[in-house]
């Protein structure tokens, strides 16, 4: 395995510690690391979006953390371009790009290339939304097969963003969603990526969200919030779906006290980490999982010479 064409990536479920695995990685192989979470971009959401600051960052190359402003939208495609350039310029400079992040979709992307469906009109979207709510996942997902009979066993039932995405190209493009994915190439071959990904038990994970929601509160995440209502952002930009937004907007509002505005993005937390583990389950299983106690051991056996890292894991 070629050091300077390996690429590292690490996932793994909110409050997880991925940065804190990648940095580590990055001290002892000379690494840079590259933003795989779609929130962290932001500028203006340090708090809320758990981004590493300069004293957590310690002297190792951070790239497209805090660099897009909060009424800017930013897609995968975007993302993926601007990834693939800082993976090229880092392994010109002889060093390793390690990616962190939690959003499946970025991953996906890189390792797959990206899909060039057409854009689906709102209108037809939100009318395929609102199809699966009235009916519920079970009935919807028996449509998505009338429709499209491809999709058939190619991921979990229960999964409702997939289902509906599928849904929504078919009926738009009348071609399966399977069918575009099949039309898209990488930009980097399978071999290239060791990819990591911490897997937490559930009831240690609770743990850890509920400290960091109350961390995020006593270092400052309602003034954050107060600042993000001074920006004029569109209803439907992915920003405002950043957990904690809501919730201590309503406890600004008095309408909700700050305990349980807290409690609220605690229980969305944990629901987005069940989310994220859905998506490993079904679209991730050829990434090698990592429990919390093998990190240690792990970093002690990476080879900066060598770096089989593949034997590792």
């Amino acid at each position: 395995m070629d050091k300077q064409s390996k690429i590292i990536l690490i996932s793994g479920p909110t409050a997880s510690g991925k940065s804190n695995f990648a940095l580590k990685i990055a001290k002892k192989i000379d690494g840079e690391i590259i933003n795989a979470d779609s929130m962290q971009v932001y500028k203006q959401l340090k708090i809320l979006t758990a981004r590493p600051n300069k004293k957590d960052q310690n002297g190792v190359k951070h790239h497209m953390y805090g660099t897009i402003d909060l009424d800017e939208k930013f897609s995968t495609g975007q993302w993926l371009r601007i990834a693939i350039k800082k993976i090229r310029n880092i392994h010109k400079r002889k060093k390793i790009p390690i990616l962190v992040g939690g959003t499946g979709l970025y991953f996906q992307s890189l390792i797959n290339g990206l899909v060039q469906i057409p854009e689906i009109p709102l209108k037809l979207r939100n009318k395929v939304r609102l199809i699966q709510k009235k009916g519920g996942q079970k009935k919807f997902y028996k449509e998505l097969i009338k429709i499209d009979p491809s999709v058939k066993n190619k991921f979990d039932p229960n999964d409702r963003q997939r289902s509906i995405r599928a849904f929504e190209i078919k009926l738009f493009t009348k071609i399966s969603m399977y069918d575009w994915l099949e039309k898209t190439n990488s930009e980097f071959k399978d071999s290239d990526f060791l990819k990591l990904y911490i897997d937490f038990k559930r009831e240690d994970l609770v743990k850890r969200i509920t400290l960091r929601t109350s961390k995020m509160i006593k270092e400052g995440a309602i003034n954050e919030v107060k600042k993000f209502h001074k920006v004029k952002i569109k209803k439907n930009q992915s920003v405002v779906k950043v957990i904690g937004i809501d919730e201590l907007t309503q406890h600004l509002e008095n309408k909700i006290n700050l305990t349980q505005a807290e409690e609220l993005i605690s229980i969305k937390t944990r629901q987005y980490a069940k989310r994220q583990a859905t998506w490993a389950r079904t679209r991730m299983k050829s990434w090698n999982k990592i429990t919390p106690n093998k990190i240690g051991s792990f970093i002690k056996r990476l080879n900066k010479s060598s770096l089989k890292l593949d034997q590792l894991t």
